[in-house]
């Protein structure tokens, strides 16, 4: 099939199975690429935690910070399904800076984030986001407010509430009655400007070659492997990743290496228009366009 044939096919599958996708999957050596939206910016949610890690990273290599400085942090106590880590311990902990890193990046530890935004705090990552030469992702605030949605207010049973909220609560601008998911408020980034970050972390870019290692390293063992992972993990590929989730939204991005020396950009962030909160058809719809478009690309 054609590429304009096969993009209109995605769209069409993607609105049939209830998501607004955002796509862009690059080939890093050629920079090629295929992408569905990829300039609409859209709540970051925890992928966030990827600009955070580089500039806690790069504040280290600069000797503003050290990895082995211990700090003390109070525990999340958060008891709603979703959150991982520090974020649902019940007591205080003493643990370093390198270690919170892996937390956050690692596990999606919104508790971890936050102490590493109480050392950088958000508009510090903007600006080191920018000295580096990337743009395009905007870092407002930190992980306390998403875990301050809708969803909190409303029991188990009620969940579905809180996600028609979120589908039906914004704006033709992208304004939004939930902050969280207001683009003038939240943290945004679009699939293109995630795979620019991608792009600089895993070829010669202003990042610094040892930051860019270490950041690797810890998308390279991101714990959350149920999204996109699937369709990219091989005994001939290996899939280094973060994704993102809040309320509605449902994000993923990644690099994939192939054996044969090929390394693809993925970046795929969706809404979902089904107000539930349990989706794993729209986890796989996700994967299963991200994968057809990096399918095209090698055969190009």
């Amino acid at each position: 099939m054609s590429t304009e044939p096969l993009l209109s096919d995605l769209r069409g599958q993607l609105r049939d199975g209830g998501l607004h996708g955002c796509l862009l999957v690059r080939d890093l050596h050629t920079g090629d690429e295929l992408g569905i939206d990829p300039d609409t910016q859209l709540p970051s949610a925890s992928l966030v935690k990827v600009p955070l890690a580089l500039a806690t990273l790069e504040r280290i290599r600069r000797g503003e910070l050290d990895g082995a400085t211990m700090l003390d942090v109070p525990p999340g106590r958060i008891t709603t399904p979703g959150p991982t880590g520090l974020s649902r311990f019940r007591h205080p902990v003493r643990i370093a800076v390198d270690d919170l890193l892996y937390l956050s990046t690692c596990v999606s530890d919104g508790t971890a984030a936050d102490a590493l935004f109480d050392l950088t705090p958000p508009a510090q990552v903007a600006e080191i986001l920018h000295e580096l030469g990337l743009r395009g992702i905007t870092v407002r605030h930190g992980m306390r407010e998403l875990s301050e949605t809708p969803v909190e207010r409303f029991d188990a049973a009620q969940v579905h509430l809180a996600h028609a909220l979120a589908i039906d609560a914004g704006t033709s601008g992208r304004g939004h009655r939930v902050p969280q998911l207001d683009t003038t408020r939240a943290n945004t980034g679009s699939a293109r400007a995630w795979v620019e970050l991608l792009q600089a972390l895993w070829t010669p870019s202003r990042i610094h070659p040892e930051v860019a290692l270490r950041v690797r390293d810890l998308m390279a063992h991101n714990v959350l492997r149920h999204r996109l992972a699937p369709d990219f993990s091989s005994d001939a590929t290996t899939w280094s990743s973060k994704t993102g989730t809040l309320l509605n939204l449902r994000h993923e991005i990644g690099i994939v290496e192939h054996s044969d020396g090929q390394v693809f950009a993925v970046a795929v962030l969706t809404e979902s228009l089904v107000p539930a909160n349990s989706q794993p058809g729209a986890e796989a719809l996700m994967a299963q366009v991200a994968r057809t478009l990096r399918d095209h690309l090698r055969q190009l």
